[in-house]
């Protein structure tokens, strides 16, 4: 807008310079010329009042001398009563116009070479027509006319200069609240939520700052209302849970009993992790700093035991492979346990019992891929699966589980990919970036898809 603001007026003000300094610079041209035939008039009107009187030649040239432009002139003096021609001066015009404006009686103006002449008649004692011839060089006519035309040229720079500054300021003045509206909008979507615009500059734009301050508002109280709902949703699983884990305790003692009682431990301690991320006042949209996140085998390593033991008793398969090795990578323990128990739960929620499943992790130079694989029957729609876990739900799904998952990969950079396992079912690939770079491409053939190719993974 600022670069557009500053052209227009480069060329609205040049077409007003052009428009007004060429006539202009016309009209000098022509003052300069009159004004050198009016310098030829009046020294040619000096002499018609000595030609009136005597046709002498010698009182002629002191005349003439007098006058000061005996170089310039020629004075012209036909014969008359048996007297012979004068003839004056150095004569420059034709003989021909010479006669025409003797015929004639009146002034009139010749081109010749380095200028032009003027020629004069005046009326002799004797009735005769003289004519007075007056030299006007080039020079002469044009004299000033170039000085004004680079005044004028001059001037119309300092115009042009002076319309683009003036224009940059105002360009200035309209972009900078725009500036200032785009950054603010970036910061609110970065989660900063105290971004806000100053409500100044032109009528439009000022509008437009209040309507995103209001707007900004109301998302605050927006995501408050949320936080508040989850809370409280969140804190009525209190009173259940509670009865649950009194159950537990006459459970006895047994693989089962402690299962039990590890699970509802566990989902006491995330009720309560939800509860204090919703009551807090600001949302956790910081990236996880250098040296943070978890180890992808040991957490792996802790859920395959807490699922195996269902495993067990539903007469499943797991194999667990790459975890004999720790994998650091840069997500949070409690997240990663949170996405790899929503997939090992659409396993067994959507696979008939006996069916084998399996994880694996794989390292690569710049990602981690987890892999969860299973013998069942597949996803027929794998687009459609993860629509569902945008939040459509169905078929007795939250439609949260895979949503879980993919935030987990995106906000390192990655991607979750849906596909067919090696062993005949679904395979859910989750792609972690360990440099925090855009997300990978399908088709991509980096460090980590060669390394899968060694394992026989597709």
């Amino acid at each position: 807008m600022r670069w557009a603001l500053v052209k227009v007026c480069v060329a609205v003000t040049t077409m007003v310079v052009v428009a007004f300094a060429v006539p202009l610079g016309l009209v000098i041209q022509e003052m300069a010329r009159d004004r050198a035939f009016s310098n030829a008039e009046r020294e040619a009107a000096a002499i018609a009042p000595a030609l009136s009187i005597t046709t002498d030649r010698d009182q002629l040239e002191r005349v003439v001398a007098s006058a000061g432009s005996d170089a310039g002139m020629a004075v012209h003096i036909p014969a008359a009563d048996g007297a012979a021609a004068v003839e004056l001066g150095k004569q420059r015009a034709v003989a021909k116009d010479i006669t025409t404006t003797r015929k004639l009686g009146r002034a009139s103006t010749t081109e010749v070479p380095g200028g032009s002449t003027l020629l004069q008649p005046v009326a002799l004692s004797s009735g005769e027509i003289a004519v007075v011839e007056v030299y006007v060089p080039e020079s002469e006519v044009s004299n000033g006319v170039s000085t004004a035309w680079a005044v004028l040229g001059a001037v119309g720079v300092a115009l042009i200069i002076g319309s683009v500054a003036v224009a940059d300021r105002l360009g200035v003045r309209m972009v900078q609240p725009a500036q200032r509206l785009v950054e603010s909008a970036h910061e609110l979507g970065e989660g900063k939520l105290g971004a806000r615009v100053p409500e100044e500059g032109p009528t439009e734009l000022r509008l437009a700052a209040v309507a995103f301050n209001s707007m900004a508002d109301q998302v605050v109280q927006l995501l408050a209302n949320e936080r508040e709902l989850a809370a409280d949703l969140s804190h009525r699983l209190r009173t259940p849970l509670t009865v649950l884990r009194l159950n537990t305790a006459s459970l006895g003692d047994g693989p089962a009993a402690e299962q039990t009682r590890a699970a509802v431990a566990q989902l006491e301690r995330e009720v309560d992790t939800i509860i204090r991320t919703a009551r807090e006042a600001k949302p956790q949209t910081a990236a996880i700093g250098v040296g943070a996140g978890c180890d992808a085998s040991e957490v792996v390593r802790e859920r395959m035991d807490f699922w195996s033991a269902l495993a067990e008793d539903e007469g499943r398969k797991v194999r667990v492979a790459g975890v004999d090795r720790p994998v650091r990578i840069p997500v949070a323990r409690a997240d990663l346990a949170a996405a790899l128990d929503a997939l090992l739960g659409n396993v067994f929620r959507h696979t008939p019992e006996g069916t084998a499943f399996a994880v694996d992790v794989h390292n690569g130079e710049d990602a981690v891929i987890v892999l969860v694989s299973d013998a069942g029957p597949g996803i027929v729609d794998p687009e459609a699966a993860m629509a569902r876990g945008r939040g459509s739900g169905s078929d007795g799904s939250t439609g949260l589980g895979l949503d879980i998952v993919r935030r987990l990969a995106e906000s390192t950079g990655g991607d979750v990919r849906i596909g067919s396992s090696v062993l005949g079912g679904t395979e859910v690939r989750i792609w972690i970036q360990l440099d925090g770079r855009a997300p990978v491409r399908r088709g991509h053939r980096g460090s980590v898809r060669r390394r899968r190719r060694g394992v026989g993974v597709r």
